[in-house]
């Protein structure tokens, strides 16, 4: 089953179920008091109204815990509070010792609720409140150890499960925050580079321009030299911004391990990475290629494969082409590019024919690989060195 990662809500049936499975554990503490109206002998009044009081209790305690639960000092927290606790007081008085265990959940509900300055006072005054009433009540006493204990732990606990959400997820928006702040910067550094490559060259495009214009009636073989000199500055213009939008696009695939790491684990699924590999002797082509086939796989699988696991593995390979360079991603997700390849793939395809390699994408038994192959020379060093020379 998919995990739910801490401090977001269930995306889906399965995540629902596995909240709720999780959150009807606790409730095993509630046994007590069922045992008492089952097995009680109260009147049949009685046993109507404690099936009542208590359904209705477990409503309010879910329904304070789920709704809020972000540490926020609100009447409604107050006036849920206050009614939990004059419904457990209730009901042990009026049913007896077993009913005792509601404060528990006062307890852990005031932890979970309040803020952090006000917890560590309520749940002690919820512990003596629960102390005042054992003894009062006809055999409470043997009741006290067995509640005071999970009442106080369990209040401090559920603030310290608060504050592990809340900072979970203050990190995880500082992270999207500090992604978007790259990603601008990134923006602003390829504007001031444009700007430093194309300044020169338009204004000097533009000033011999207007010099041409005037030379043109009386000098036209000197306009004529002028013209070719625009050309051969817009061409060389032309060439500084390919070489710069090339260089802010090609990805380098220890980068792109590394943002693998964060994205899985971001994404709550666990990443089996390999080590940085040693890429000296591979081509600059190939390298991008691979890095550009790992950042479109773990894209899929953050998105939609809703995998717990995701392995990714870097192999070199001896083949009759000459040495390979192979990278696989596998995760076990249920999901999957959908019926045919998406623009995604198309496109990652198409990058990595032109890097004379090649990729295959499908459905394993236990959830979605895609592996991606490239020449790990460059043709060129391949055609100096020919699988079986002596060099």
């Amino acid at each position: 089953m998919s995990s739910i990662g801490i401090g977001q809500p269930p995306q889906n049936r399965r995540q629902k179920m596995v909240k709720a499975i999780w959150t009807g554990i606790w409730l095993v503490y509630l046994s007590a008091p069922v045992s008492d109206l089952v097995h009680g002998g109260h009147s049949t009044g009685v046993v109507v109204l404690g099936w009542f009081g208590l359904v209705a209790f477990v409503g309010w305690y879910a329904a304070l815990v789920f709704r809020t639960g972000r540490g926020e000092a609100t009447p409604f927290v107050f006036v849920s509070l206050g009614g939990l606790a004059a419904e457990a007081a209730l009901l042990s008085f009026t049913l007896g010792r077993e009913w005792l265990v509601l404060f528990v959940y006062v307890s852990i509900a005031s932890g979970a609720v309040l803020p952090l300055r006000m917890a560590r006072w309520a749940i002690p005054a919820v512990s003596a409140v629960l102390t005042g009433i054992a003894l009062t009540v006809s055999g409470g006493e043997a009741y006290l150890a067995g509640l005071l204990i999970p009442a106080f732990l369990g209040g401090f606990a559920m603030t310290g499960v608060r504050e592990l959400i809340r900072t979970t997820i203050a990190l995880r928006e500082a992270r999207a925050t500090v992604a978007q702040l790259a990603a601008n910067e990134e923006r602003l550094r390829l504007a001031r580079d444009l700007h430093d490559l194309l300044g020169h060259s338009l204004s000097l495009i533009t000033l011999k321009s207007e010099l041409a214009g005037r030379m043109l009636p009386d000098h036209p073989e000197k306009a004529a030299q002028q013209v070719a000199d625009i050309e051969q500055v817009s061409r060389q213009a032309l060439v500084d911004v390919r070489e710069a939008v090339t260089g802010y696009r090609r990805p380098r695939l220890s980068g792109e391990l590394a943002g693998a790491q964060v994205a899985l684990t971001a994404a709550g699924v666990t990443p089996d990475l390999p080590a940085e590999p040693d890429l000296a002797d591979v081509a600059e082509e190939s390298e991008s290629a691979l890095a550009w086939a790992l950042r479109e796989a773990i894209t899929n699988v953050v998105r939609h494969s809703g995998a717990r696991r995701c392995t990714v593995e870097l192999v070199r390979r001896q083949t009759l082409d000459g040495p390979m360079l192979e990278l696989s991603v596998e995760d076990d997700g249920s999901g999957g590019s959908g019926h045919g390849p998406g623009n995604g793939l198309t496109g990652l395809t198409e990058r990595l024919e032109k890097a004379g390699g090649a990729l295959e994408a499908g459905r394993v038994r236990h959830g979605f690989r895609l592996v991606a192959r490239v020449p790990a020379q460059a043709p060129f060093e391949a055609a100096d060195h020919p699988v079986g020379s002596g060099a």
